[in-house]
């Protein structure tokens, strides 16, 4: 059903159940995994931008890539780069290249009003999307 599904990956917790559960996905339907890595750039006054990744974020999502492709998944780590607030528009455009069927992504686990209010990657994923959306949740807490 799925030949390319793309997934948004940060290194965060919730990227990370968004990874295991896309992988799992990928090779159920043997299909090829796309992890899309946006680093965000944040405008700097006389420094120009600045880079809030860390080489060592990006070192372990290429180590997450070749386990996964070393575990019978076709897999590999693609990047880009977005001003603050456009890490959707950049993952979407990740998806559109690899002629995505599928995009999956994590979500912080805010309630719906602190949703609304910040926005979320994942929201705005659902609206700039080349294809479905598929939108892993954190662990329910009761109480």
């Amino acid at each position: 059903m799925f030949e390319t599904i793309v997934v948004a990956v940060d290194g965060s917790e919730s990227s990370d159940r968004a990874l295991d559960y896309a992988a799992r996905l990928a090779r159920s339907e043997s299909s090829k995994l796309v992890l899309a890595h946006v680093t965000e750039l944040i405008a700097g006054r006389a420094a120009g931008t600045v880079d809030v990744d860390n080489d060592e974020r990006v070192a372990a999502l290429r180590a997450r890539a070749a386990e996964i492709k070393a575990s019978g998944v076709d897999a590999e780590l693609q990047q880009a780069t977005s001003m603050t607030g456009g890490p959707a528009h950049a993952v979407a455009e990740i998806a559109e290249r690899a002629g995505a069927d599928l995009i999956v992504t994590g979500t912080r686990g805010h309630t719906a009003l602190t949703g609304v209010v910040l926005g979320s990657v994942a929201q705005r994923m659902m609206h700039v999307a080349p294809c479905p959306v598929l939108v892993v949740t954190g662990p329910h807490k009761e109480g």
